[in-house]
């Protein structure tokens, strides 16, 4: 993505509001030019007024002097339109800009141009929220990691090369049942019945052994 469209994009930074009403301010490195996810240390977030951690502040310098971002109690990050095209560091840098980076909950990568849903995400598994679209990812199988969040319940995928396929709503239901809201939109009875009569209409089909026969008679 060209620096021209990022700053052609660039929005006002927003609280992120949680599944339960409760308001998240993020953590903020969206419109950056990022194209790896350890710069991230190397950066201020939007809109906020940031204390780094003295007690880091020594160790944690880059080799040019200027002090990388240290922890922050964030749940909710925000890497929307950047150029991130690889998962490299991704693990690492989450677990040094966080102070619980285990109780990550809401995590937005939309506008980037990764082409996978990378298992590394698992490792995460307080997410409630993920925002995806506008990658680059055209498996579909990409999206049956996401069956191991028990907790997400918001995800958007669309505007990645696999919003094309056949069936995509329903497969991507099928596989992340959880889900109460897929691509902005809410899951509704109908949405659940139709997934489960797709689920069933492409599961494989089990073959019947016939008995061994008595070549003896």
């Amino acid at each position: 993505m060209s620096l021209k469209r990022l700053k052609k994009n660039l929005k006002e930074t927003k609280p992120a509001i949680d599944t339960h009403k409760t308001i998240l301010i993020p953590l903020d490195y969206s419109f950056k030019a990022l194209s790896d996810f350890s710069e991230v240390l190397l950066e201020k977030p939007r809109g906020r007024d940031w204390k780094p951690n003295e007690s880091l502040e020594d160790e944690m310098t880059s080799d040019s002097g200027k002090l990388i971002i240290t922890q922050s109690d964030a749940e909710v990050v925000r890497l929307n339109n950047n150029m991130l095209s690889s998962w490299d560091g991704f693990s690492d840098t989450f677990h040094t800009l966080l102070l619980s980076p285990l109780q990550l909950s809401w995590i937005d990568l939309s506008f980037n141009d990764l082409k996978s849903i990378h298992a590394c995400l698992l490792e995460f598994a307080n997410l409630s929220v993920l925002y995806f679209y506008g990658n680059n990812v055209s498996k579909l199988s990409e999206v049956d990691k996401l069956g191991g969040f028990v907790n997400l319940r918001t995800l958007a995928v669309h505007g990645n090369p696999i919003e094309s396929s056949d069936g995509y709503r329903q497969y991507v239901l099928s596989r992340v049942p959880q889900l109460k809201c897929l691509d902005f939109s809410t899951v509704t009875k109908s949405d659940r019945v139709t997934a489960d009569v797709w689920k069933r209409m492409i599961a494989p089909k089990k073959t019947k052994t016939k008995p061994p026969t008595d070549d003896t008679k």
